[in-house]
């Protein structure tokens, strides 16, 4: 059974950083688009960034572009995002996701507040 777990969010203040992980297992990782998403409540969930198969064609949101790094390590089935210069409004629960896939992981919250 594919999963895929988020790990290290937690509470930073405005202007830290925070390394999001995400663990895959039971998945062929190194064959898919990776993609991280977050959401607030009442709100969609929205796009931050994006890495293909190989780790290129990196596609990140206006809001995190400069900010936030999205990397992958296919043989160790992990993606990451690093967060840096981090902002009140990146408050949100962070999932990651095998593109055009319903496989998600559970989330992991971000609380940027002083």
């Amino acid at each position: 059974q594919v999963q895929l777990v988020e790990s290290g969010g937690g509470l930073v203040q405005p202007g830290g950083s925070l390394r999001l992980s995400c663990a895959a297992s039971a998945l062929a990782f190194s064959r898919y688009v990776m993609r991280w998403y977050r959401q607030t409540p009442g709100k969609e969930r929205e796009l931050v960034a994006q890495i293909n198969s190989v780790g290129g064609n990196i596609y990140y949101a206006d809001s995190v572009k400069g900010r936030f790094t999205v990397s992958r390590d296919n043989a160790k089935s992990t993606l990451t995002l690093q967060m840096n210069s981090l902002k009140p409004e990146d408050t949100a629960v962070y999932y990651c996701n095998a593109a055009f896939t319903n496989y998600w992981g559970q989330g992991t919250q971000v609380t940027v507040s002083s």
